[in-house]
């Protein structure tokens, strides 16, 4: 039972999103233009080689970059459910409503994934990357979709309604990814910013990606990249699980929506 409930959310979820192909392809926007704008511009101030080795630089934090928008967006579903009832239809299935949560986050790693892989196609026809590269970064780049859909699950339970899911979404977002070593090396920042990197979650994604990529300047090992991201993404799986299946959380969804 619970694993056909899984099944068709997950199935609901990925039918949604595939059928908007526009938006697939408009999600890949925003990369390239970080990529080729901000690479370009900030690699225009260095010298001969050192400009094509910053563009190669921020390869795999711009793809771990494409992975933390799609998975967070992608969770926003989570509150647009509750906000709009189609939640109420979820919980009263015959099933720990923890899974909801588990469907939901599925299905926003595998769209992460699918936008973190058309990145890297993209990265391979423009020459950024070469095939094989491409490839040895599709296993970090799930591991790193995982953790970041973690996030956006997290996220989405203490959210009820949508404008309180953007506020935090854009509070959370932006020092996640600019203080995670994706745009620069993390041993060249000021010592309170660097220990703010390291206590980031994302940052050992970004890093578990730049183990992909031959020659990548590295900031942790990779044994500490997977230990942080497999532990904080079952963590932080676990606690919204919990949050999600307090029956306080759901009172409003069965009142009409009425607080109190």
């Amino acid at each position: 039972m619970c694993f056909l409930a899984v099944k068709a959310v997950i199935n609901r979820e990925l039918s949604k999103t595939f059928r908007q192909r526009g938006r697939l392809l408009s999600s890949m926007v925003r990369p390239l233009i970080w990529l080729l704008v901000i690479g370009t511009g900030v690699g225009s101030m260095l010298a001969g080689a050192q400009q094509e080795n910053y563009l190669q630089f921020l390869v795999p934090g711009i793809v771990a970059m494409t992975l933390l928008f799609a998975a967070l967006l992608s969770a926003l579903t989570l509150v647009y459910d509750k906000e709009f009832g189609v939640m109420r239809m979820m919980m009263i299935a015959p099933i720990a409503h923890g899974w909801i949560v588990v469907a939901k986050l599925i299905a926003a790693t595998i769209i992460a994934l699918v936008q973190a892989v058309m990145l890297l196609a993209i990265l391979v026809i423009l020459g950024l990357l070469d095939w094989q590269t491409a490839l040895l970064m599709v296993l970090p780049a799930s591991l790193t979709a995982l953790l970041c859909a973690a996030m956006g699950a997290l996220i989405a339970v203490w959210s009820k309604t949508l404008d309180n899911f953007a506020v935090i979404m854009n509070f959370v977002i932006f020092p996640v990814f600019f203080l995670s070593g994706a745009l620069y090396p993390v041993t060249q920042l000021p010592d309170l910013l660097r220990y703010v990197v390291l206590v980031n979650p994302f940052s050992y994604g970004v890093d578990l990606l730049k183990h992909s990529v031959q020659g990548a300047q590295t900031d942790f090992a990779i044994s500490t990249d997977l230990a942080v991201v497999i532990g904080f993404s079952i963590l932080a799986i676990l606690i919204a699980c919990w949050r999600f299946s307090r029956e306080s959380v759901h009172e409003p969804l069965f009142r009409g929506g009425k607080k109190g």
